[in-house]
């Protein structure tokens, strides 16, 4: 019995590694046998060009003003970085933005990035993570009634010497969204059977709070500003 328990508690780990090589299996082989490997010449997502525009111009999110927008280098990688202001109010947010680069391009955690970089805005300085936590929103996609996207996300506290921050981090797909990039991974897998693709992008917004306060008292602030660029990417670029 024991033993049964033991490799009982291991079943989700195993299914799931199963999962991923019925994937690879099925996705790789039928390119093996025409002598075309589907990672080499990979099917663009259908939005390629709204993902291309998207860095190049940012996001327009329903209720903020536009206050600033830029590509900005951080790390290895090209990102849009915003400056929003929530109309009729004094309340700005600084939103980054990844969009997917080309066909072959796949999230690859840049959360690490972000961690050892901050806009010469507030001068280059390492930011602290305190207070995290998952944190779980849901969307309704546009034109639907009876269906809502989940989407898990991180959500901390970061603060420097100078500025303290309210973090919200996730990766946008058509159907929800996900920190991890395995779960983009599988969806991608499953589209391809369809040749088709799915799109992603790399969201982290940032909204100014009270020095080293508590994180969760900008909870409701942050989850709305989080739905609306989720909403915002789904009807444009994703």
């Amino acid at each position: 019995m024991i033993f049964f328990d033991k490799h009982l508690k291991e079943f989700p780990q195993i299914a799931a590694l199963v999962l991923l090589l019925l994937l690879l299996a099925f996705g790789t082989v039928p390119g093996y046998l025409v002598g075309r490997w589907q990672w080499q010449q990979p099917q663009p997502p259908a939005t390629m060009k709204q993902l291309r525009q998207l860095r190049q111009q940012g996001l327009t999110i329903p209720g903020w003003q536009n206050m600033k927008q830029e590509e900005m280098q951080i790390g290895g990688r090209k990102w849009s970085m915003q400056v929003v202001k929530k109309e009729n109010s004094q309340q700005e947010a600084i939103l980054l933005l990844l969009p997917q680069k080309d066909p072959k391009d796949q999230p690859q955690v840049e959360w690490t990035e972000l961690n050892g970089w901050w806009s010469d805005i507030y001068g280059w300085q390492r930011w602290d993570v305190a207070q995290f936590r998952s944190a779980e929103f849901s969307v309704t996609p546009q034109g639907a009634t009876n269906s809502e996207n989940k989407v898990q996300a991180r959500f901390f506290r970061a603060a420097t010497k100078t500025q303290t921050f309210a973090v919200l981090q996730w990766y946008a797909m058509p159907n929800g969204g996900d920190p991890s990039p395995w779960r983009w991974f599988f969806s991608d897998q499953l589209a391809q059977w369809g040749k088709k693709r799915t799109p992603w992008v790399g969201v982290t917004i940032l909204l100014p709070m009270e020095p080293l306060g508590k994180v969760e008292t900008t909870w409701d602030e942050v989850q709305s500003i989080g739905k609306a660029v989720q909403t915002a990417l789904m009807s444009s670029s994703l």
